[in-house]
């Protein structure tokens, strides 16, 4: 016997012995059966392709660095949904108080599957096809669906990144083109653009000058060039981050996860500056305790965790797979979520100091207009100068004293008020305009920047920023798509991704028509919220009681060297599914109560009209919906009835020494003694179904003695010191 077998070093140990045969067997060293005499399966030993194996194994791409690795979690779950949805939930919802529910169901939900995502990665090393056909052949569907949505996703994810793009060049200018309305010339007479007139010069530049969007989505109106080349320039970006795996995209990170925080710091440094900066602040976190008590606050609250973390995607469990197996996962879960919750409060925190100062300039404007009007009627007499107080100089107009005159004149005047068409400039009416996503970005904050002091170098450092955000996250969605899909099906790395560039491009295409802002709206609003949600519940199903918390959490403790908190028990057997069934049921009564529409601009009227999709348009979005989920019905069906392998006889996954090793395909019955006699000691089964590392004479761990149905082997068999076996 060897010299550094178990059983010789027990021989001479006297410490108690406790582990049990299996256990022994499982860490003997094997023999190779096709270098040896017992190989009587005929089967030459092909030392070539043996060693291009194990070195294909060896060289799998790993991070450079744990920094890298954060970066990468960072820059993908923090994208611009932090920058302009959070902001607008929180304002919506509560201000302050929508903290609360925020938090809350970030600690028992959020974190907690943002967990088990890293953990399933980092164990089984795979994709997320390789992981849940391991851990559930018959739920295998939900790799395929966490793909589906990626593509659908990165389709008009990139399409955001290229408005970025156009709007990044346009502001090397001054002054910003959309801080006017453009003079148009009517024979010798020139006048101002009609449309720009009656909206703002930032309205008219985003709908015109950008998108040239038309007034339906029926009306294709042609693909927009300027925008078909941004798309191209966007795409571009993403192949040339991805060409590499991780060894290109793990670059990149680094830039673009920290340049999007030293401009968030930048901005508000400078909004703080800003006259009105505190009103937005004070406004934004002043808590409305009543709203904490409505649910459609806290369903949007858990959709908002669900979505910043990544949930579902696949990109989580693909950067996770690239780590070593003796990372501390729990605590990078930990430092991502709460980053990812701190960097949506500092962005909100931008927003309205500078949506504060916004608010502050319209309503100067506003009370400067409704004070020429006060004194156009106090010159024709409509009203008596009387009622204005004493104080009040129309030179040096106040907001305060704007509002006591308003007052007088509405109480003196109450029959025929409504006939004078003054306006009240309240600054909390202006505050309490409600804007999210492209109106607050491409709207609302590039009029902020044209009140700036050297405004395009703000412009350029906001939408560089932007780029940055979108680019970090569009890294972890394609992850989500060319890991599990190199993993399972051994295509060629740089070819898949172009190709899948080029391919999503092409297919993108619809979105750079002039109607191409309505299919966005579309593809945002229903192709990723019920197809995730159902996926992430079944992830958590799949986990904590198909495979089964306990011996997952003993897993875990193997896998970290402690054990995690009972927390992560509960919440994943019965807080997180319960928690996300109510989420899905309440996302599919708001679809049947809310008739699905969008926001057209109409050109004739320069005003958004709220308009139902057509007949056709709603058959593209159910296609959407059904197309998302149809793996996972369908992959459940082929397993469930044999009409695929379902894989419980195939081993997919395999270690040497830490490292992944090579795939076993279709093992056979006639093939068992050949595995049991491989070369690599973590190849050989234990006769257990489930291995547990010996804990030392103290230990109340005792060995589990399941059957194990739903592991990779329809007999039970699990390896002893694989990820196989430990997952």
């Amino acid at each position: 016997m060897p010299k550094n077998s178990k059983v010789t070093q027990r021989e001479h140990s006297s410490e108690h012995v406790t582990e049990s045969v299996a256990d022994l067997l499982a860490h003997e060293e094997p023999v190779d059966y096709k270098r040896s005499v017992l190989n009587v399966t005929g089967e030459a030993w092909d030392k070539q392709k043996d060693g291009d194996e194990e070195l294909d194994a060896e060289n799998r791409p790993a991070w450079n660095s744990k920094l890298q690795y954060i970066l990468a979690q960072i820059g993908y779950s923090v994208g611009l949904g932090n920058v302009w949805r959070f902001p607008y939930l929180c304002q919506k919802n509560g201000g302050g108080a929508y903290l609360v529910p925020y938090l809350v169901l970030l600690i028992i939900i959020g974190l907690p599957l943002f967990f088990l995502e890293l953990a399933v990665g980092q164990r089984i090393r795979r994709g997320s096809i390789g992981v849940w056909n391991y851990i559930c052949p018959r739920l295998g569907g939900i790799g395929y669906a966490s793909c589906l949505v990626c593509f659908f996703v990165g389709l008009y994810y990139n399409v955001i990144i290229g408005w970025s793009i156009f709007y990044f060049f346009k502001s090397f200018q001054y002054p910003l083109p959309w801080s006017e309305c453009p003079i148009v010339k009517n024979g010798s007479v020139a006048i101002v653009e009609t449309e720009c007139e009656r909206s703002s010069a930032t309205t008219y530049f985003w709908y015109r000058e950008t998108l040239d969007i038309s007034n339906s989505i029926s009306e294709s109106g042609g693909l927009n060039w300027k925008m078909t080349l941004c798309l191209l320039v966007a795409w571009s970006l993403v192949g040339l981050a991805m060409i590499k795996g991780i060894q290109s995209s793990g670059k990149v990170m680094y830039f673009s996860s920290l340049f999007p925080y030293v401009v968030l710091v930048c901005f508000l440094v400078r909004g703080l500056l800003l006259r009105g900066a505190v009103d937005g602040i004070m406004h934004m976190f002043t808590p409305k305790l009543d709203k904490m008590l409505d649910p459609q606050v806290w369903r949007e609250a858990a959709t908002q965790v669900f979505f910043a973390l990544g949930l579902g995607f696949g990109g989580v469990i693909a950067f996770s797979s690239y780590n070593k197996q003796d990372n501390n996962c729990h605590f990078d879960a930990t430092l991502v979520s709460f980053i990812n919750f701190f960097t949506s409060v500092l962005a909100t925190l931008v927003v309205f100091a500078v949506l504060g100062f916004k608010a502050n300039i319209m309503n100067e404007k506003c009370v400067v207009e409704n004070a020429e009007k006060i004194l156009g009627y106090l010159n024709t007499n409509v009203l008596s100068h009387d009622l204005i107080p004493p104080h009040v100089n129309f030179s040096h107009l106040t907001a305060k004293d704007y509002n006591e005159m308003y007052r007088v004149i509405m109480t003196v005047k109450e029959g025929h008020f409504k006939e004078l068409g003054l306006d009240a400039c309240l600054l909390e009416d202006e505050l309490n305009k409600s804007v999210q996503g492209t109106g607050l970005a491409f709207i609302a904050f590039t009029e902020a920047m044209t009140h700036f002091p050297a405004s395009p170098f703000w412009s350029v450092m906001f939408f560089l920023m932007l780029i940055n955000l979108g680019l970090g996250s569009m890294i972890g969605t394609m992850s989500g798509i060319t890991t599990p899909i190199i993993d399972t099906f051994k295509v060629r790395k740089e070819v898949f991704t172009v190709g899948s560039c080029i391919f999503a491009f092409v297919v993108g295409l619809i979105f750079v028509q002039r109607s191409g802002n309505y299919f966005v709206t579309m593809f945002d609003d229903y192709s990723a919220t019920l197809p995730l949600t159902v996926v992430v519940i079944l992830e958590n199903i799949a986990v904590a009681w198909i495979y089964g918390t306990k011996k997952f959490m003993q897993e875990l403790t193997e896998m970290l060297g402690f054990r995690p908190y009972q927390f992560y028990y509960y919440t994943w057997k019965y807080v997180s599914p319960i928690c996300m069934a109510v989420l899905m049921t309440a996302s599919i009564i708001q679809l049947g109560v809310s008739p699905p529409g969008y926001s057209a601009w109409i050109r004739e009227e320069a005003a958004e009209k709220f308009l139902f999709y057509p007949t056709w348009a709603m058959a593209i979005l159910i296609s959407l919906i059904i197309l998302a989920s149809l793996p996972l019905p369908l992959v459940f069906i082929l397993r469930q009835f044999h009409l695929v392998s379902d894989g419980s006889n195939a081993l997919s996954v395999t270690y040497k020494k830490g490292r992944m090793m090579k795939d076993i395909s279709n093992l056979e019955d006639n093939d068992e003694t050949r595995f049991i006699l491989s070369k690599v000691p973590s190849e050989t089964p234990s006769p257990m179904p489930t291995h547990r590392s010996y804990l030392g004479p103290g230990s109340n761990s005792s060995m589990e003695m399941s059957s194990a149905p739903n592991g990779r082997y329809g007999s039970g068999y699990l390896l002893a010191s694989t990820p196989e076996s430990e997952l």
